[in-house]
Formats: C-alpha cells, sequence, structure tokens
C-alpha cells in the first residue's frame, strides 16, 4: 500500500492532514526525524512527502529531490512574511505545492492527493483504455481497479474475486473486441510502477524489486523485457506513454 511520509512541525498539522484526507485515501506515515523519513522511503511505496517548514530546515532538501524527483514534496506549515526566502528555495527545487496551516487545513488531504504520484499516473495514462480498446463497462471497470492499485498489479483470481466473477470468465471478457489479455496488461502497470520508482536514483533495480514484492532482482526484469522488449538500463527512461507504445507493438495479446 501506497504512504504518504510526513514530517511535519507540529501534532495538529499531522491531526488536520489525517482528518481532512478522504475515505480510501493512502495512510499518513509520520516521520519524527530527516533519518525516519529515509527509512520510510527506503520501506514503503511513498506516494508523497509532506514537510514541514522548520521540518524543511532540517532535511538537506536538495539531496531529497535528487535522490528522489519523481516523489512529489508538498510544504505545509505556519509560513510568515521572513519566508520568502525559503519559499524561493523550495520553488527552485520543484516543490509540488505549499499549504499554509491554520489556513488551508480543511482541504490540506485533499489537496496533497492532487499532488501525488498515483494521481499523476492516472493522468499520464488517461490515453491508455482507449489505445487498448479497452470500451465495455467490465473491461473499464477492471482497468480502474488496476490503475488505482499501488505499486505490483493484484493477481487476476483477486480482481475476479472482488468482482463476483470467475477467473476464466473474467479473463475472457476483458480480452473481448481486440482487446490485450488481462495478465499482460496487469503487467504493464506493474512495469510502469517499476519504472517510474528507477526514475529516483536512490532506488536500485533489487530495492524496486523488493519494495513490489519480488522474490528476486531477475524476476522484475524478466517482466520489463517481457513487457517493453527492452532490458531494464533501457526502458529506464521511458515515459508512460512510450512503454505503452512498445506494450503494443512486442505484442499486447500474447501470454510471454
Amino acid at each position: 500500500m501506497r504512504a504518504l511520509a510526513a514530517l511535519l512541525d507540529r501534532r495538529a498539522a499531522l491531526g488536520a492532514l489525517r482528518r481532512s484526507l478522504p475515505a480510501g485515501a493512502p495512510p499518513v506515515v509520520a516521520c519524527r526525524s530527516p533519518r525516519g523519513l529515509r527509512h520510510a522511503l527506503e520501506t514503503r511505496l511513498v506516494d508523497a512527502i509532506v514537510l514541514g517548514v522548520r521540518a524543511a530546515r532540517r532535511v538537506d532538501l536538495a539531496a531529497l529531490r535528487a535522490d528522489y524527483p519523481s516523489i512529489p514534496v508538498v510544504g505545509y506549515g505556519a509560513l510568515r512574511s521572513d519566508h520568502a526566502g525559503l519559499l524561493l528555495e523550495w520553488q527552485r527545487l520543484e516543490v509540488a505545492l505549499v499549504l499554509v496551516e491554520g489556513v488551508d487545513d480543511p482541504v490540506a488531504g485533499e489537496q496533497v492527493l492532487r499532488h501525488t504520484v498515483s494521481t499523476r499516473r492516472r493522468l499520464a495514462l488517461c490515453e491508455a483504455p482507449r489505445l487498448l480498446r479497452l470500451s465495455e463497462p467490465l473491461q473499464v471497470r477492471t482497468w480502474d481497479l488496476l490503475v488505482g492499485a499501488p505499486g505490483r498489479s493484484p493477481r487476476i483470481a483477486n480482481i475476479a474475486r472482488e468482482f463476483k466473477l470467475s477467473r476464466e470468465h473474467l479473463s475472457r471478457q476483458f480480452g473481448a473486441g481486440g482487446a490485450p489479455n488481462l495478465k499482460r496488461v496487469a503487467d504493464l502497470l506493474t512495469v510502469l510502477a517499476a519504472l517510474q520508482l528507477l526514475g529516483n536514483p536512490a532506488y536500485g533495480v533489487s530495492a524496486v524489486a523488493r519494495l513490489l514484492g519480488f522474490a528476486t532482482a531477475s524476476h522484475l526484469q524478466a517482466v520489463v523485457r517481457r513487457i517493453t522488449g527492452l532490458p531494464v538500463k533501457a526502458a529506464r527512461g521511458l515515459t508512460e506513454r512510450e512503454v505503452l507504445g512498445k506494450f503494443l507493438r512486442v505484442g499486447a495479446r500474447s501470454r510471454g
């Protein structure tokens, strides 16, 4: 499960963030120190980092952004007029959003969710159902479940159980009308999650395999090659649209 890693200045801000998140949102992992924040990044699928004003001064934010550039950072704290320099530094380091404690508290969680890895992924893949020929209600419903799942895609048997269908019926209906088979689409989304993580220099292939629940790095590498036709090193810099194009060219219906 993805999480929001928060290193905030006050418990009140942490409480406001948690209360303002809608049902089904990622949980908030409260980090007590910069080391705790790094530990969360090393052991969890982090959807966004939320930093307080004072907390940000305890963190080497430039190094953090260099190590994890594809994980959005949100600033959330009590800002004053003499924080202009800090705000300029945040702008330079591409902090995604700044929230003011005491002003934005009721909507803090909702605003953070608009800038998460998961939201960016969904937006980047908004045209994928059309390109994959997913138009029937069951196909779209299955796609929505897959694209909303953090990290490694859920097993087809679990999706079928969620929909109260047999695995065979779900797979057959999903692949109707020229759509790719379900197993390969699930693998496609797993590969996209892996490549997004690998966009952060702090993560090597072994770390990403562990975060996604693969038994070995070689297993992850095999899935990437099967979906893109490329080794991980070559696939690492591809955009979502480029991965999708390679997936379609390699053979979306092949069982590989």
